[in-house]
């Protein structure tokens, strides 16, 4: 009877064994189950995450570039601008060179300090505009008609007109033939 007494007990501890065995095995599987699951989970974060991280990239270069682009635009502006109110120096120097048609020492002084002015404009991108190639509405304007002129031409220039890198900064005032 003890034998059996001892077998019956090593079967229960056998099967307790074994069921607890099987518990772990089942733990184990819910276990990697949860740990696949919070993978996935966690992938998905990163991705979201890189995405967020590439959009604020973007929206910062773009800002970048937007400043950059109103920074050039202020710029131009602020040129233009100055530019317009030397011009008036330059027209007014070129009258007084008309106005005293003698050769002196004084016209010389003039006709100097119009070349440095007109050459620190050039620098800055400020050209004449061409008046040669006929008349063009996009760089003239035409305030009367000239009888000695030829039809669509200049015939004469009554105040220069000037381009600011490329742009219309000042129309030349001009007489075309009809």
């Amino acid at each position: 009877m003890a034998t059996e007494q001892n077998q019956d007990a090593q079967d229960l501890q056998q099967e307790q064994a074994e069921q607890q065995t099987q518990a772990e095995n089942e733990q184990a599987e819910v276990s990697v189950e949860d740990l696949q699951a919070q993978i996935t989970n966690l992938e998905e974060n990163l991705k979201l995450e890189k995405a967020r991280t590439a959009n604020a990239v973007y929206e910062a270069q773009k800002s970048v570039e937007r400043i950059q682009r109103e920074s050039e635009k202020h710029k131009d502006t602020v040129l233009e601008k100055f530019a317009k109110e030397l011009l008036e120096s330059v027209d007014n120097l070129e009258r007084a060179i008309q106005a005293a048609g003698e050769d002196n020492a004084v016209v010389e002084g003039v006709k100097l300090t119009l070349k440095s002015l007109l050459t620190t404009l050039e620098k800055f991108g400020v050209v004449e505009a061409d008046t040669t190639q006929g008349f063009n509405a996009d760089l003239h304007q035409a305030v009367g008609i000239d009888p000695n002129a030829k039809a669509n031409e200049i015939g004469n220039v009554l105040q220069k007109g000037y381009t600011l890198n490329g742009r219309l900064l000042r129309p030349a005032m001009v007489m075309v033939g009809q």
